[in-house]
């Protein structure tokens, strides 16, 4: 049996932190006799290693960047042998020690760091290492020259020249601290013992048939190997020595796969991998996974398409933040999420200049689930300095990165920045042309990943086109017109849309069990000051995304946000889920439409980074809130979209991404305010792979229906449409429910709301039915998740809805409610134990 090579020395290694006044410590001897040390852990952070002591809250609060702070640690070494230290990653401004020599200085949070530590530096079997990282703020304190322009993200404009996170420097993430400390991991291995240092792979296709470029940089080869036999899939071949140095050796060879399996992003086809390991003596060394695929973007009439191996793609998601920002030691929270977003149809994220680049574990997950990144370079708003020094630690980190993720089918586009060309556009200069992203990163990325995808920064205008970086309606947009800029929701059709690397940001609550727990009370909401700490707000403004939230709360439900607050606080917080939850549907639901011209919107944001009501449509433990839901709808491979087209009535896009041909049946149901069904309607429709069909709500009916009441011929007939999409066997693949006209309802006393939660073997289910028609029903749960919530129910619906259990309960006890309802209903415990119930699947003649 092969085994695993050797681990470093420095894995079972324990760390602790002390901070100290900016410059009082020189020498790590100078710290003999010091108190106030934490115990730390590897990879990690400051911020961390104070949660780990006293708490979230203090670690919230620590400001890390004031001090300096020593991680030290004591190795023990065997043998004569020498050591390769490598440090894959150090915050900005941090010196390494070996005992009392300085034997690697770092400047860049993003670009590791490697140095051989030898018996003669060691001096003893067992030595002290010792890392030292300087006060960011004392770092900042020294003037140097500034920018053509002031970002308004940042009040430090010196951050210009540090190569590092706006996370904890920036108001908007001001419940973040800034990180201090090493927040990736380090290694130090025997260059006697096998191991890999670092790897680069790059995969091709062409056709049917696949290569893959491999170089590794390996320790403990012997000398007398001039080969070594590496394995993709299960095709072997062999990788040649190029170069030693000293007890490091570099071997590089490419293999050919016939008949390769293609990766698809998952709304499209199966993402396949290729496993790829190299052989030394009877180790086995992983050097990751690769994917073969083609990926082209299609930038006629400004616009942005992206197509997969050769179909085009609609690419949705969201804007990535680190799951655990405070530590960076998330692993098992990213894979819940990049889980969660997998099966909820997301198939793209995108890594904003304002954050991380991400690790080895979001990587391999992406590829593993078929989810496609979009990556920017760490640049945001701020004016990057025009200097061969600058540009060269910045190269440094570009080519980190492309060595990190080389061969990885995720990456689909690399990006110069976050709002770099946005910024001075906003300000009116006029001299725009920025030297980093505009020639020397395209000619570098040109001559070290020809073929990937680049755009110079988000927003950006097409390159071929003199438009601004501000116009929404060519090339990569930020759109906040609903949102921010509190446009009606009907500006979604004059904006023309093509690609929206962000947009939709709200101040979006979480459930009113989470803001308990965090605050106490959902009385806090809207004025408490840790609860209005949380809202974000851009920097220098007069207003917060709050006051965005109660806007549209305002013009879309007629009530006053303020007094409902003062007399009702949960009802605030529901009309405040339920404004974003109309918001959401207007722009993806349009959006997703074939006629569109959008190809691509990604929300702002996926997660909250801390307790309270942001951006994210997941909270800060990854558990959704109300717009998750119905970016969810809108995201399936196979989906039904219903939207309101005016005169013309409902329209109906079906959109089958999927490799095979849909061959299905619409039924339609139009439902009066007593239950009754006046329009009851199946008809086939049949859908290519890969492809979308639109019709409307009277075409498939035969008949002029003005179900929307648009023409106003005598008084509305109809409450609500139920509009489902079923296969050949009767099975519900998606349906919707459409309320007709205002969405501000009047408040009943009830709707003849019930629930009733049923078990059949493992798995949970909750049968919801209404009497009425139901506007925004959700369901609170304890211990489980329900798979959908805040959804509409026609008179006399019912919807039933999966669980996911979260915690220990062995019974589902909980409330379902609506916004237009003034009572809630307790789920039941079940009545009988039989399979969980499909409404729709009932069939009725053709008409």
């Amino acid at each position: 049996m092969p085994r695993k090579y050797a681990t470093d020395l420095l894995e079972e290694a324990q760390w602790r932190c002390i901070a100290t006044q900016p410059g009082e410590i020189v020498n790590p001897a100078q710290l003999s006799g010091k108190t106030g040390w934490l115990p730390a852990t590897v990879p990690g952070t400051v911020a961390g290693a104070v949660r780990e002591a006293d708490g979230s809250a203090a670690a919230r609060r620590v400001a890390a960047d004031a001090s300096d702070w020593w991680f030290v640690t004591r190795v023990a070494t065997a043998g004569e042998g020498s050591w390769l230290l490598h440090l894959q990653g150090l915050t900005a401004g941090a010196d390494v020690w070996v005992d009392d020599t300085v034997v690697l200085s770092s400047e860049s949070m993003f670009v590791p760091g490697e140095v051989v530590v030898t018996r003669e530096a060691a001096k003893s079997r067992e030595f002290t290492l010792s890392i030292h990282f300087h006060s960011l703020a004392t770092v900042l304190s020294t003037r140097r020259p500034r920018g053509r322009w002031r970002s308004s993200l940042v009040r430090e404009q010196g951050l210009r020249w540090i190569r590092t996170t706006l996370l904890g420097s920036a108001p908007v993430f001001a419940g973040v601290p800034v990180p201090v400390g090493p927040w990736r991991g380090i290694r130090l291995l025997d260059v006697g013992k096998a191991s890999v240092v670092s790897r680069t792979l790059h995969a091709t296709v062409d056709g049917t048939s696949g290569a893959v470029e491999i170089s590794a940089r390996l320790t403990g080869l012997p000398r007398t190997v001039t080969a070594v036999p590496v394995t993709v899939g299960n095709v072997r071949g062999s990788l040649t020595v190029t170069s030693r140095d000293g007890g490091l050796a570099v071997v590089s060879g490419v293999v050919e796969i016939p008949d390769v399996d293609l990766w698809w992003p998952h709304t499209h086809g199966r993402p396949h991998r290729y496993s790829v390991s190299i052989d030394v003596g009877r180790d086995v060394l992983h050097l990751g996974h690769i994917g073969f695929r083609s990926l082209e973007i299609d930038r006629t009439g400004g616009g942005f398409r992206v197509s997969v191996n050769g179909v085009d793609v609609y690419c949705r998601g969201s804007v990535w933040v680190p799951t655990d920002p405070v530590s960076f030691r998330g692993e098992a929270q990213t894979t819940s999420v990049l889980e969660r977003c997998a099966a909820s149809g997301v198939n793209m994220l995108r890594i904003p200049g304002t954050m991380v680049y991400e690790s080895d574990h979001f990587w391999n997950e992406c590829s593993r689930l078929g989810i496609l990144v979009w990556q920017d370079a760490m640049l945001a708003t701020l004016d990057p300095p025009d200097t061969d020094e600058f540009f060269a630690l910045f190269a440094a980190e570009v080519r980190a990165f492309l060595q990190q993720v080389g061969g990885n089918p995720a990456l689909a586009v690399f990006c110069g920045g976050s709002e770099t060309e946005q910024q001075p556009t906003m300000l009116g200069l006029v001299d725009q042309h920025i030297s980093i992203i505009h020639s020397r990163l395209p000619a570098m990325l040109e001559e070290l990943a020809p073929g990937l995808e680049y755009v110079t920064s988000s927003p950006s205008a097409p390159p071929d086109r003199e438009t601004l970086a501000t116009h929404v309606g060519t090339g990569i947009a930020h759109y906040f017109g609903i949102g921010g800029y509190r446009r009606p929701l009907d500006d979604v059709l004059s904006a023309r849309v093509r690609f929206a690397t962000e947009c939709l940001a709200f101040s979006i609550p979480p459930s009113n069990t989470a803001v308990e727990n965090e605050f106490g009370s959902v009385s806090v909401a809207g004025h408490h000051p840790s609860w209005k700490a949380a809202v974000p707000r851009d920097n220098g403004s007069s207003w917060d995304f709050e006051d965005v939230r109660d806007h549209y709360v305002r013009t879309l439900f007629g009530e006053d946000p303020s007094e409902v607050r003062w007399s009702d606080p949960e009802r605030y917080l529901d009309l405040g889920r339920a404004a974003i939850c109309e918001a959401f549907g207007a722009a993806l639901g349009y959006w997703r439409r074939a006629d569109s011209g959008c190809d691509g919107a990604l929300i702002l944001a996926l997660m909250d980074l801390e307790p309270g009501p942001g951006w994210g449509v997941l909270d800060w433990h990854g558990t959704p809130k109300a717009p998750w839901y119905v970016l969810r709808r809108y995201s399936k491979p196979v989906a039904l979209i219903v939207t309101d087209d005016g005169l013309d009535g409902l329209r109906l896009d079906v959109i089958n991404e999927t490799g095979d041909p849909l061959v299905a049946e619409i039924r339609i149901r139009a439902h009066n305010r007593s239950g009754v069904v006046p329009v009851d309607v199946v008809a086939p429709v049949k859908v290519d792979a890969h492809g979308k069909r639109s019709l409307t709500v009277d075409e498939v009916v035969g008949r002029f229906t003005d179900l929307t009441h648009v023409f106003k011929f005598g008084p509305r007939n109809y409450d609500a449409v139920t509009i489902t999409l079923e296969n050949e066997e009767g099975v519900v693949i998606d349906e919707v429910v459409h309320l007709l006209g205002s969405p501000a309802r009047p408040l009943e006393r009830t709707v003849g709301l019930a629930a009733i939660a049923r078990s059949v073997g493992d798995d949970w289910f909750v049968d919801v039915t209404s009497e009425g028609t139901a506007q925004y029903v959700s369901l609170d749960l304890q211990g489980f998740e329900p798979e959908d919530s805040w959804f509409h129910l026609a008179p006399g619906g019912a919807r039933t809805v999966r669980l996911r259990r979260t915690g220990q309960a062995k019974m589902v006890i909980g409330r379902v409610r609506a916004l237009n309802s003034h009572s809630s209903a307790p789920v039941s415990p079940p009545l009988v134990a039989d399979p969980p119930r499909q409404p729709s699947t009932k069939r009725v003649p053709r008409r």
